[in-house]
């Protein structure tokens, strides 16, 4: 009998420890998918706003075709929004993107027969709608980044989160918060 009472212990020990561990993997793995579900959020709102910006150029071109600077500009933070699959490369892209953006916007304030455009009004409208899904589905995504690293950075986890397979995300960051301070506008 009094072998029997640190054997059973032990064994309630090995079982808290066990329940801790799959309880702690499973929320690991909660996290780690609700990550991956706000990145492609974002993946498809930044898809959306390079949808719109071939339509934004060529209303643009119609009114101010010698401004091929600009449109190439665009064009190519277009590709590198496009091309871009990681948080940094993403937030890099973000930056030019930005600037491409104000730069247009700053050829249309001087065309007012483009300010009238009814296509134009629309994809300006689509446009500003679309830069607020994407800051909000990057504050989605950065909380959800936060949760994870925290988690897996807390004690105890951070004796076996690692060797489970789980890893620290890195945020959607702007190297050049003021760039996106604002989304784009254009005055009337």
């Amino acid at each position: 009998m009094e072998i029997l009472i640190p054997i059973l212990i032990v064994v309630a020990l090995l079982l808290i420890g066990g329940i801790y561990l799959w309880a702690t993997y499973n929320s690991l793995v909660s996290l780690g998918v609700r990550v991956d579900e706000a990145w492609s959020d974002i993946t498809v709102q930044l898809k959306r706003r390079a949808d719109l910006i071939p339509n934004l150029i060529e209303s643009v071109k119609g009114y101010a075709s010698h401004e091929r600077g600009v449109f190439e500009d665009v064009t190519r933070a277009r590709a590198e929004t496009l091309s871009a699959s990681t948080p940094a490369e993403a937030g890099a892209a973000e930056n030019h993107m930005q600037a491409a953006l104000k730069s247009i916007f700053a050829v249309a304030e001087a065309y007012p027969q483009l300010q009238a455009s009814q296509n134009f009004l629309q994809l300006q409208s689509e446009l500003v709608d679309t830069e607020d899904k994407i800051q909000a589905s990057r504050r989605f995504y950065n909380g959800g980044v936060r949760e994870l690293n925290t988690k897996i950075k807390i004690f105890p986890n951070n004796l076996f989160a690692r060797s489970l397979g789980f890893s620290e995300r890195e945020f959607f960051e702007v190297t050049e918060p003021a760039a996106i301070a604002e989304p784009p506008r254009v005055q009337f």
